[in-house]
């Protein structure tokens, strides 16, 4: 009887602490399916720019995920944006109202012209070596794009949980 009720509190443990953990982040960032999501890749526009997503964490200093036309995310590489000729979209304070403050545009979307300049740049709260993109121009695509890589992504503000594969 003992043995029974220690493994019903245990079960109801586990299962507590498997929703807890799941619950950090967010969730899912939702979105199309992988078939849609494809087919979007395959029939977009192509040109001298590049499709970015903004990637936001706290306290790091990249900027986000920077892909070619009609390439998969999977290929994205995450940069740090050089800002000598345009300023990032969230170049605002940190600490400004909800909405107008550095990082409002998470997962936004955009159409990114610029260049890479062929350094790198080390952003020392995520301790990564990255490649710097020179900005020099933008503009929003979709604002509630969905996932990135998988359909599964989570996001979570506090850690980098969002890795092409």
């Amino acid at each position: 009887m003992q043995a029974s009720l220690r493994l019903i509190a245990l079960t109801l443990l586990t299962t507590l602490l498997c929703q807890c953990g799941a619950s950090i982040g967010g969730g899912t960032m939702g979105g199309p399916t992988a078939a849609e999501r494809k087919a979007q890749i395959a029939s977009e526009p192509t040109g001298d720019f590049f499709y970015g997503r903004r990637y936001y964490v706290k306290k790091t200093r990249f900027w986000g995920y920077l892909r070619k036309p009609r390439e998969s995310w999977n290929r994205a590489k995450l940069v740090m944006l050089r800002e000598d000729k345009k300023r990032a979209p969230d170049r605002l304070p940190e600490t400004g109202p909800p909405g107008q403050r550095y990082g409002f545009d998470q997962n936004y979307e955009y159409r990114i012209k610029g260049y890479y300049t062929g350094k790198s740049a080390y952003d020392p709260n995520s301790n990564q070596i990255l490649p710097e993109f020179m900005l020099t121009g933008y503009e929003v695509v979709n604002r509630n794009p969905g996932w990135i890589f998988r359909p599964d992504d989570r996001y979570d503000p506090l850690r980098i949980t969002l890795y092409p594969q």
